[in-house]
Formats: C-alpha cells, sequence, structure tokens
C-alpha cells in the first residue's frame, strides 16, 4: 500500500497568539437562545483570563484553562438548568461497552472546513465525525475530550447525555468508570460543538492523571483528528474495492493539564475550503497554500476529505503546470475531454503551438489528455500518415488477437477439466493453497489493531474493510 508522506504545512508568518479572539471581536456571533444558560457564545469569553496554553495547531487555536481560572467553570455547561424535553439520555449508550450511536445535527457543524449534519457518539468518550462507521473509530476523524476504555454498563450511575439547542451540540459521559480499572472511581466531562466550529472541552471529575490510565486495551488520546479516505483497486479480486484512512492532521492536547474542572477551548482558523473563487483562493493570507483547481472549480491545499477527487481530477499536473499568477486567467473551461464528465481548462498557448505543429489536421478527438513532450498521444489509431498502401496492419492484429483470446479460452476449460477430475493432482493443490481467503490482501485488511465498536441502530449498509495508513 501506498504511504503518504507526511505533509508539514509552511509555518505562519508573524501570526498573533490571540489570533482567534480578535477575529471574534469583529464579527460577534448570534446570541443564544434563551432557556439555555451555560452555553457561552464566543464574544462572552472573557479575553483577559489568565490562559494556561495558548497554541497554534493550523487549523485550530487551543487554550486551556487552569482550575483556578473562572472561565473553566464558566464553559461547563449544567445539564440541571436545561430543557428537559432536550436532554436525551441515550439507553444503550449508558448501558453498553464498545457501542457508538448517530446523532443529527440541527445546525451546520464546520470541521478542519468541512461542514457535518451528523455525528457518532461513542462510548468511550469520543465523537467519530467520519461519513462512514466501521469497526476503528478510535483511529482517527475523531473529537475527543478523553479517549479511553470507558464501560457504562458498569455503574447504574453512568450515563450518556446529548442534546441540542439549534446552536450547539453537547455531548456528556456522566460517572463513567474505567473498565479495567473499575476502582479508581468515576469520570465525568463533556465536550460542546458550536456552529461557528468553536469546540470547548470541560472537566468536572477526572479521579487520576490522565497520562496514567492505561493504552493496552484502548487508545488514550485527548484532542481532534482528521483523514481522507482513498479507494484502491484489488487486483487478485475483481468488483472489489479498500478503503484505506490517511491521517492528514491531529490535534493531541497535554495529557497532564487535563484535572478536575479544567476546559480547553479550540477556535478554528481558515482554511483553504472556505473560499469559493480563484481570486480569493490564490490571494488568500492564510497557514496554507491554497490552489484553485477549474475542474472542480474549488480551492483546497491538496490535504482535506476531498483529496481523491482532487488526485482523480488531475488537479495537482493542473496546479503544478501554471504558476500562480495566471492560474486565474482561464475563464472559458468549456473543453471536455472523452470518456469523462469532468470540464477542463483550455489548453495554454504553448501547447497550442505544439499541437499545431507536430500533428496533422483531424477531426477527431485525442485519445489521450495533451501534455508537454507528450503530444504523439494526439495521433489517431487510424490515421492514414506513413502507411504505405497495400498494408492492412489493423486486419492483421486483430486477426492475431482473435485467435490469441481462442486460446487462452480453450487452454482454461482444459485445465478446468483437468483440476475437476484429478483433485489431487499437483496443478489442484497448488491453486486450493492460493485461493482468495488465504490472499495476503484479505489476511490484512481482516487484521486490526484497534479495539472494534459496533453500531448502535444501524441503517442497513454493511461494515466496511478499512485499513489504517500512517499519518501524513
Amino acid at each position: 500500500i501506498h504511504r503518504w508522506r507526511r505533509w508539514l504545512p509552511p509555518k505562519p508568518r508573524n501570526m498573533d497568539s490571540n489570533r482567534a479572539s480578535q477575529e471574534q471581536d469583529q464579527d460577534p456571533e448570534q446570541e443564544e437562545p434563551e432557556g439555555f444558560p451555560g452555553l457561552l457564545s464566543a464574544e462572552e469569553t472573557d479575553n483577559s483570563s489568565q490562559i494556561d496554553e495558548d497554541t497554534d495547531h493550523n487549523y485550530y487555536t487551543s487554550k486551556t484553562y487552569n482550575p483556578s481560572d473562572p472561565m473553566s467553570k464558566d464553559l461547563w455547561v449544567d445539564i440541571d438548568q436545561m430543557d428537559k424535553n432536550k436532554v436525551k439520555i441515550h439507553g444503550i449508550l449508558s448501558n453498553t461497552h464498545r457501542q457508538a450511536a448517530r446523532v443529527n445535527l440541527s445546525f451546520d457543524f464546520p470541521f478542519y472546513g468541512h461542514f457535518l449534519r451528523e455525528i457518532t457518539v461513542a462510548t468511550g468518550g469520543f465523537i467519530y465525525t467520519g461519513d462512514v462507521v466501521h469497526r476503528m473509530l478510535t483511529a482517527t476523524q475523531y473529537i475527543a475530550p478523553l479517549m479511553a476504555n470507558f464501560d457504562p454498563s458498569v455503574s447504574r450511575n453512568s450515563t450518556v447525555i446529548y442534546f441540542d439547542n439549534g446552536t450547539a451540540l453537547v455531548v456528556q459521559w456522566d460517572h463513567v468508570h474505567l473498565q479495567d480499572n473499575y476502582n479508581l472511581g468515576s469520570f465525568t466531562f463533556q465536550a460542546t460543538l458550536h456552529n461557528t466550529g468553536r469546540i470547548v472541552f470541560a472537566y468536572k471529575e477526572i479521579p487520576i492523571e490522565v497520562s496514567q490510565i492505561s493504552s493496552v486495551n484502548h487508545p488514550v488520546k485527548v484532542g481532534l483528528s482528521d483523514a481522507f479516505v482513498v479507494v484502491h483497486k484489488i487486483q487478485q479480486i475483481p468488483n472489489v474495492r479498500r478503503r484505506t484512512i490517511y491521517e492528514y492532521h491531529r490535534v493531541e492536547l497535554t495529557k497532564t493539564k487535563i484535572t478536575n474542572s479544567t476546559a480547553v477551548e479550540m477556535m478554528p482558523l481558515p482554511t483553504c475550503l472556505q473560499f469559493t473563487s480563484c481570486s480569493a483562493c490564490i490571494s488568500s493570507q492564510i497557514n496554507f497554500n491554497c490552489s484553485w483547481c477549474h475542474r472542480l472549480n474549488r480551492c483546497s491545499s491538496g490535504f482535506d476529505r476531498h483529496r481523491q477527487d482532487w488526485v482523480d481530477n488531475s488537479c495537482p499536473d493542473e496546479v503544478s503546470n501554471q504558476t500562480k499568477d495566471k492560474m486565474c486567467d482561464i475563464i472559458d473551461t468549456t473543453y471536455v475531454y472523452p470518456f469523462t464528465t469532468t470540464i477542463a481548462p483550455k489548453t495554454t498557448s504553448r501547447s497550442k503551438e505544439a499541437t499545431a505543429r507536430d500533428v496533422p489536421s483531424t477531426s477527431h478527438l485525442p485519445t489521450s489528455v495533451p501534455t508537454e513532450g507528450k503530444v504523439e498521444n494526439m495521433l489517431p489509431a487510424d490515421s492514414a500518415v506513413d502507411r504505405k498502401p497495400g498494408t492492412h496492419p489493423l486486419h492483421t492484429g486483430l486477426i492475431l488477437g482473435i485467435l490469441l483470446v481462442m486460446l487462452v479460452m480453450v487452454g482454461g476449460v482444459l485445465v478446468t477439466v483437468y483440476i475437476y477430475h484429478h483433485p489431487t493432482s499437483a496443478a489442484s493443490l497448488f491453486l486450493i493453497e492460493r485461493r482468495p481467503s488465504r490472499w495476503p490482501a484479505m489476511k490484512f485488511r481482516r487484521g486490526s489493531g484497534h479495539p472494534a465498536y459496533a453500531e448502535v441502530e444501524p441503517v442497513g449498509q454493511e461494515k466496511e474493510g478499512f485499513i489504517e495508513s500512517e499519518q501524513c
């Protein structure tokens, strides 16, 4: 499996450490509806509070508040003061281990620049944000206030609670215990997702240091992660595809700072996906090298959840063949390549001259995408150029091809008949030992180094076979 190199974005250009706070003062958010005290909007936060940590993670800035800081108490949402009709205690998650349930949002939640309308809450103290629920939810694409081996079924007081007020979703793991160490005590913490992309982790009861929690049977993580999925075709098995997860970014918070009455606030930073025009995309001054792809009409750094679309539509080649100052000069994008429905930009003047110089005029569409130095591919297969009179290479090749196919088919039938009547022959044993169930691809597909999570209330689709790749 192809391994992607780790991508390190360029360093920020003299960014102010309190950049997120300045932006929120300029663009005040919509006020929270009445009747939901405790849900603080961004403008209600006190920027003068003592901040223990202010870290730029390229996609987010995080601030950790100490127990003595008033903000740590203000960021905790008191569920007892919420509208009882909106508070939901998930009965299955509150009485099972390693289960996950989907929750629909009443608002668009921006996560790494992608808007989500559905998330998956897991009993292990985290929220899965991927599109397809598989059995390796702890690998990536998560929002984890405290991911650990929690088992709500070991105590009647353990519950998983969530509620949505239209602008924010709060998920609380209340009095949950570690399955492999019940005597340590109960944990109570929550995660709040705001419609502005702001994420808050609040901790009420943390009986031990997070760094001391065992990760033997379950990963222990605090932070965020996102990834893109690439579909690979398995050559040994036709019509079967395998999905591989490539994690392109992760936010790892300091575990030693997670104690009783602490809170972490994460503010989203601008991404390339927010720009909807070419000029705004290439002139953006953010942490990423944004490029515009005319075939997709999308701005991207090349590393987001739409990575496969970006590659399949040859956006990296389009970007590399053009300078940034001329990237938006293409206006007419009506040239369509054969056998595809993607709209591609017109060729540059340089490639036009090369085509006119090396290729004779013809009414046929090109057989491949024109690129510099490969204009010979533009020549049609049935062109009469340099063909000697009286020769018929097309008919001769066709006849030879038909004969070859017939010989292969006859040989296959004979081999099949022989194996059927001689099951103990060397050829039969050779094929039995190499049947699909013993192929390395199938073995690797079944293997998993992560705990298996089962989905509660599945929607009827079969679980996918996923493989986690190393971080980009």
